[in-house]
C-alpha cells in the first residue's frame, strides 16, 4: 500500500496523483514532435507549460535523451522507454475508441480523465458525447487552458467533477449519461492508484451502468514484489536525481496488493468477452521496444479490452 495516499485525499494539477498526469502529457507531447509519432497531440504541450510544476519540461527536449546517455546510458534508457510507453499505450486506447465508434457507440466515459485530450484532438462521429471524470480542480485546469488557447471539444463533452471514491455513478446519470445506450469506458493510468477493493467496486459500478454491446478498455498492474517494488522506486529516484528535478515517487502513489484480481479474468466472470494484451508485446509489435538492465523481461502492464454481452 501507498504511504502517502489516504481515503480522503484530494489534489489539484502540480500535486499528488495530479502531477503524474502532467507527467503523462509531457510524454505525449514530446511523441508529438517526433518524425515518426504514433500518436499526435497538439494540445500536450499546452496544458504542460501552464501547469506550473516545473518537473517534467524536460521532457519537451528533443536533444534530452542524447544529453543524459553521454553521461549515463541505463537512465536515457530508463527515459526512452517510459516515453515509448506512454505513445505506446495512448496509441492502443486511441484504437479501442476509434473500434467503439466504428461500432456505432457514440457514449464514452473516460474515467480519472486527467489532461487526456481525445475529448479534443480525436474525430468523433457526430453525436458522441464524451463525460470526463475526475477530481473539479483537475478538470478546471484543463478546461481553462484549452479555452484560453482556442481549442474547443470535437464532441459533447460533459465533465463530471466528482472524485472516483465518491458516487460518481450519480453524478454521472445526473450529467446526462444514458444507462439504456452501450457505453465505451476507458481506465486508463487509474487502476494502480486505487486499493484492490475500489478496483472491484469500480467494475462493479461499471458493469450495473453498462447496457449490452457495450466495452471497456483498462490498464492493469501486475503485483511487483517487495525488492522489485524497491527496485522501481530506486530506478525513478536516479532518473530525477539525473534530471536534477524534484522528484516524484510515483511508487508512494499507487498501492499494492497481492489480493488484486485480475481485470481480464474479472470481466469473464462478470459478463463481459475480455481479451488481454502484454504491453512489452504490444511495444514490440509497433517497434518501440527498449531493453532495460535487470527487468527480468517483466512488462510494466497489460492492456485489457471487453465487451459486455
Amino acid at each position: 500500500m501507498s504511504s502517502l495516499r489516504t481515503d480522503n485525499d484530494t489534489w489539484d494539477i502540480a500535486s499528488s496523483v495530479g502531477a503524474t498526469a502532467v507527467m503523462v502529457a509531457a510524454a505525449r507531447a514530446a511523441e508529438t514532435d517526433r518524425p515518426d509519432p504514433l500518436i499526435r497531440d497538439p494540445y500536450a504541450k499546452i496544458l504542460v507549460a501552464d501547469a506550473g510544476t516545473g518537473a517534467w519540461e524536460f521532457m519537451l527536449d528533443d536533444t534530452f535523451v542524447a544529453k543524459v546517455s553521454e553521461a549515463d546510458a541505463e537512465v536515457a534508457a530508463m527515459f526512452e522507454h517510459m516515453g515509448s510507453y506512454q505513445a505506446v499505450r495512448t496509441h492502443f486506447f486511441d484504437d479501442f475508441f476509434a473500434q467503439a465508434a466504428q461500432a456505432g457507440i457514440r457514449q464514452v466515459v473516460i474515467l480519472a480523465a486527467g489532461l487526456d485530450s481525445r475529448a479534443f484532438r480525436l474525430t468523433w462521429p457526430a453525436g458522441t458525447t464524451v463525460f470526463e471524470i475526475d477530481q473539479p480542480k483537475v478538470l478546471d485546469y484543463k478546461s481553462a487552458t484549452l479555452a484560453r488557447h482556442g481549442v474547443d471539444p470535437t464532441a459533447d463533452r460533459r465533465e463530471v467533477a466528482v472524485d472516483l471514491r465518491q458516487d460518481w455513478p450519480a453524478a454521472l446519470v445526473d450529467a446526462g449519461f444514458d444507462t439504456t445506450q452501450p457505453t465505451a469506458w476507458l481506465a486508463e493510468g487509474l487502476l494502480m492508484y486505487l486499493p484492490a477493493d475500489a478496483q472491484d467496486r469500480l467494475f462493479t459500478q461499471i458493469t450495473e451502468l453498462s447496457a449490452a454491446g457495450s466495452r471497456v478498455a483498462a490498464e492493469t498492474m501486475g503485483f511487483h514484489a517487495k525488492d522489485r517494488r524497491e527496485q522501481m522506486r530506486q530506478r525513478f529516484s536516479a532518473l530525477t536525481a539525473q534530471l536534477d528535478i524534484d522528484p516524484i515517487d510515483i511508487t508512494e502513489l499507487t498501492y499494492e496488493d497481492p489480493d488484486r484480481a485480475d481485470v481480464a479474468v474479472w470481466l469473464a466472470a462478470h459478463g463481459w468477452r475480455s481479451d488481454a494484451v502484454d504491453s512489452t508485446d504490444e511495444m514490440k509489435r509497433l517497434g518501440r521496444h527498449i531493453e532495460i538492465a535487470d527487468n527480468d523481461g517483466e512488462s510494466f502492464s497489460t492492456f485489457v479490452t471487453a465487451e459486455k454481452a
